[in-house]
């Protein structure tokens, strides 16, 4: 139920990988996530924060790393970052799988969700709070990677990171 479960939004709503609060304090200013999507290279970056969300900027890169482009600047809650992950729970399958990539081999929350004849699937870092670190689109007989983490910086120390 929604009033006793953080991970739960709403009814009819799978659990959410992590709370609000967990990504409030996963995301501190500073934290960087470098992603490769099917546009290029990107950074996000925490620039700010207070009680009830951040400023995020989202920066193009080149392959070398340097800006490319004009930073976009926007501000989300740390409630609306958590529901982007809160998909419909007759269509997500919830897994605990490791998966070996960029940033090595993660213990991950591997949501499947189905979405007509597509299925997305989302690996979401169980040590670090806040996007997934992988997202694949199939459908038919054709996966793609449309999002990966290949680096991070400015990260809050946790146990066995």
């Amino acid at each position: 139920m929604a009033d006793t479960d953080p991970h739960i939004l709403a009814p009819g709503l799978a659990p959410t990988p992590f709370t609000a609060a967990e990504i409030r304090a996963g995301c501190p200013v500073g934290r960087v996530s470098v992603v490769r999507t099917a546009h290029g290279l990107g950074s996000i970056r925490f620039a700010s924060d207070d009680e009830e969300g951040a400023w995020i900027e989202d920066t193009p890169l080149d392959e070398s790393g340097a800006a490319a482009g004009p930073v976009e600047r926007g501000r989300s809650t740390w409630r609306e970052l958590q529901e982007h992950a809160a998909f419909p729970l007759e269509s997500t399958t919830i897994e605990r799988v490791e998966l070996a990539g960029p940033l090595g081999r993660l213990p991950c929350l591997r949501y499947s969700v189905r979405r007509g004849d597509a299925v997305l699937v989302f690996w979401f870092a169980v040590g670090l709070p806040g996007m997934p670190i992988r997202v694949e689109r199939t459908e038919g007989d054709e996966t793609t990677v449309t999002l990966e983490v290949v680096a991070f910086s400015g990260l809050p120390e946790a146990p066995g990171r």
